[in-house]
């Protein structure tokens, strides 16, 4: 068996930005990713071909990008971890929206599942504490 390296930061960006241009746009052209990371569209070829040797996209030069069933599992993964985080960080740290918003994308590519996981459990046991949430009390 084959084990799989874990992908880069940067690979999980591409993942994670395909899948807002998907939803946003039905597809994702590269110079639309390229805009949205705000990063130079030949960079990107260089990046969808790796993700497509990985089996994360479907990409053809000049021709859309999509995720594969794999890419799109782990793009979800990623934004629930980014929308989990940065909730965390301004609903209960009270951090301002912009500022969790990027230290939730750091968060999000540091954290390993089990120990996400356990910060997820962790929360939910805050927000049923009668102590540590008004609204519960």
């Amino acid at each position: 068996m084959i084990k799989k390296e874990p992908l880069s930061e940067s690979l999980e960006d591409y993942l994670e930005t395909i899948l807002d241009l998907q939803t946003t746009k039905t597809v994702a052209r590269s110079k639309d990713i390229a805009e949205k990371m705000d990063i130079k569209r030949g960079s990107v070829t260089g990046m969808l071909k790796k993700l497509a040797e990985n089996n994360l996209v479907n990409y053809e030069p000049y021709g859309y990008v999509t995720l594969t069933p794999e890419g799109k599992k782990i793009a979800l993964e990623i934004e629930r971890r980014h929308i989990f985080l940065k909730d965390f960080l301004y609903r209960i740290l009270a951090v301002d929206e912009e500022t969790a918003d990027r230290t939730a994308c750091q968060m999000e590519h540091a954290m390993n599942k089990l120990t996400f996981q356990k910060f997820r459990d962790f929360v939910k046991k805050i927000d049923l504490c009668p102590h540590c949430n008004p609204a519960q009390g």
